[in-house]
């Protein structure tokens, strides 16, 4: 086989790749032993007529579409193998030539990794955020651990009050008529939820257990049930019980019953020490993104299309395996929701511009910075994968090809290099934070020349420069992974795992 790479504009490049008739020919007699027994030739009992009378009397390239795939799929890897290429799309193949006696040929053509052109990522300026949690944040903690341990108290001596939990028959009707879905008995419905449609649970407030209520609403003008949207309904509600939840008081006997700690104090102290530690987790993965995003953002680079279409492509299949862990696939969502692929994909694009400029920005940062992985740092990358797998380390090395061990390096160098950027970046005061400093008084001719100052420096700004149709945002740690170029890689493999 052979391979010639002619480069294009816009980081493009034809592959054209030439397999010996000989090697095309071997692949064709493996189509025809797959196929032979669904061939009919007189004469013949079916699968035994040899394959030179078929193809005299059908033709060879009777076989050509099948082996012309298999041809392609293997060559086309094999061959990309031995170049150096940084290839970061799916190829579009062409067939050149497919005859008797020569050999075949067909072209691939390619996206490249494109050039950087880094600007200004040293000193970037990212919002200063707290690392402590607020006061609230830990009464919310403590207030959700003491709603859990909530103890229900039946009520029989008074009528139903805001925030009691009535057990409930119900059948609704139109015009007199019941509607599917408007019948239930024995139904757990929390007063002031606002679960139910309109002032629902609103009419229950004073009834006793034993009376029935009618109860008058109207469906919302959007109810996803078209045929009861904006419609008046009645409702025959019967009350079977009533019930009250008993919070615990807050203190000592309540942290000796949900932690290990003796006193509230001690507890508390604990929600709070916990609550700090994911505090400072989240502003510094926010602060990091944003420093990538400023970053990002003062580069410079084209992101040829199909390399676009690719990381589309990758986002919508990971974000299919995410619904089916749900139980939901792909076409049931988009029958939901309306939308169908093509519409998916547009939405996707500015996510995916997004990820690529991140990426290629911070692989940049690491070439431009000399950032190295160790070989401690990738064996401990290993072990990580090996307990995500489930394996032994020598059995995962064993299964780890250079390729996969240079994507994987990668991937740990850019996570220095996302970490160098937050260690140079330069935090400011929220925008808000600004204004409370500025003077309290401000002469109105002095605000409309400020605001003229500015309307001036924005129209001098350059524009901002787009790399593709369209631009960007979204995600989860699993999602960082999605910045990636081209395919996703052995560690990130590993972690969905």
């Amino acid at each position: 086989m052979s391979l010639s790479v002619e480069k294009l504009e816009n980081s493009m490049a034809k592959l054209t790749i030439e397999v010996p008739y000989d090697e095309f020919d071997k692949i064709v007699e493996k189509v025809y032993q797959k196929q032979k027994n669904r061939i009919q030739v007189p004469g013949f009992r079916k699968g035994k007529a040899p394959r030179k009378m078929i193809e005299k009397l059908y033709g060879p390239e009777m076989f050509y579409e099948d082996a012309t795939a298999d041809c392609v799929n293997k060559s086309y890897y094999e061959e990309i193998k031995e170049c150096d290429l940084e290839i970061t799309s799916q190829p579009d193949i062409e067939i050149v030539q497919v005859e008797k006696n020569k050999p075949f040929i067909y072209t691939a053509t390619v996206a490249l990794k494109p050039p950087v052109k880094l600007g200004k990522y040293k000193g970037v300026e990212i919002e200063a955020r707290s690392e402590k949690a607020t006061d609230e944040a830990v009464e919310e903690a403590i207030n959700k651990e003491r709603e859990s341990n909530a103890r229900m108290i039946d009520i029989d001596d008074r009528a139903v009050k805001d925030g009691d939990i009535v057990n409930i028959d119900y059948e609704g009707s139109i015009d007199g008529v019941p509607f599917q879905g408007g019948k239930a008995q024995g139904h757990d419905l929390t007063i002031g939820s606002h679960s139910f449609i309109d002032t629902f649970e609103d009419q229950l407030i004073g009834k006793n257990i034993g009376d029935s209520v009618d109860v008058n609403v109207t469906f919302p003008e959007e109810y996803h049930a078209p045929e009861l949207a904006g419609k008046p309904a009645l409702f025959k509600v019967k009350i079977n019980s009533i019930q009250c939840k008993e919070l615990p008081d807050l203190d000592d006997d309540f942290a000796q019953d949900v932690s290990e700690f003796d006193t509230f104090k001690e507890y508390k102290e604990d929600v709070r020490k916990k609550l700090d530690e994911q505090a400072a987790k989240d502003a510094k993965f926010i602060k990091s993104r944003e420093a990538v995003a400023a970053a990002a953002e003062n580069s410079e680079v084209d992101i040829p299309e199909p390399m676009i279409e690719t990381q589309v492509t990758y986002l919508i299949d990971n974000f299919s395996r995410r619904l089916q862990s749900q139980g939901l696939s792909l076409q049931r969502y988009m029958q939901y929701t309306g939308v169908d692929e093509a519409g998916m994909r547009e939405q996707m694009q500015p996510e995916a511009v997004k990820n690529i400029r991140s990426r290629l920005t911070l692989e940049a940062i690491v070439a431009a910075e000399n950032i190295e992985v160790s070989d401690e740092q990738f064996e401990e990358e290993l072990e990580k994968m090996s307990k995500n797998y489930g394996m032994k380390l020598e059995d995962l090395k064993s299964t780890i090809t250079p390729e996969e061990t240079k994507e994987i390096k990668m991937d740990l160098a850019v996570e220095k290099a996302e970490e160098f950027l937050l260690e140079h970046a330069k935090e400011v005061a929220k925008k808000e934070d600004k204004e409370e400093k500025k003077p309290a008084k401000k002469t109105a001719a002095k605000k409309t020349a400020a605001k003229e100052d500015k309307a001036d420096k924005e129209e001098k700004k350059p524009a901002k420069k787009t790399t593709a149709k369209k631009t960007a945002d979204k995600e989860d740690k699993a999602e960082k992974e999605a910045k990636k170029p081209a395919k996703k890689s052995t560690k990130k493999e590993a972690e969905d795992k």
